[in-house]
């Protein structure tokens, strides 16, 4: 989509600090991080939220999980624990709707969650 922003990343039209590339996914960090660790795992084609995600059913959830777990060994977080958090909708605090994984570790994440 011409307008979103997370395609634009994608298509390396507007910079990120790029973390992990896959055939299908990117990670990039957070420009707001919410823990030492925050890293935005999303899929390279354009799904608006992770029901959209779920429907597209062609094994791409599948594949950005195994992303977020790549990322979680990368940034030295699996072995202590990690979060990985999709909002869904403007009520759960989605402000891009091209669905994103955010990963966060690094502290303790309590729950539940703000």
């Amino acid at each position: 989509m011409s307008d979103c922003l997370f395609c634009k990343i994608v298509a390396k039209e507007v910079p990120a600090d790029i973390v992990l590339e896959t055939g299908r996914a990117l990670a990039f960090r957070d420009i707001n991080p919410q823990a030492p660790t925050h890293v935005l795992v999303v899929p390279r084609a354009h799904h608006e939220n992770a029901a959209a995600l779920a429907a597209a059913d062609d094994g791409l959830a599948d594949d950005l999980l195994k992303a977020c777990h790549t990322v979680a060994v990368q940034e030295g977080v699996a072995e202590s624990g990690y979060r990985i958090v999709f909002n869904t909708g403007e009520g759960a605090g989605q402000t891009v709707f091209h669905v994103h994984a955010h990963v966060l570790g690094g502290r303790g994440l309590a729950w539940p969650p703000g």
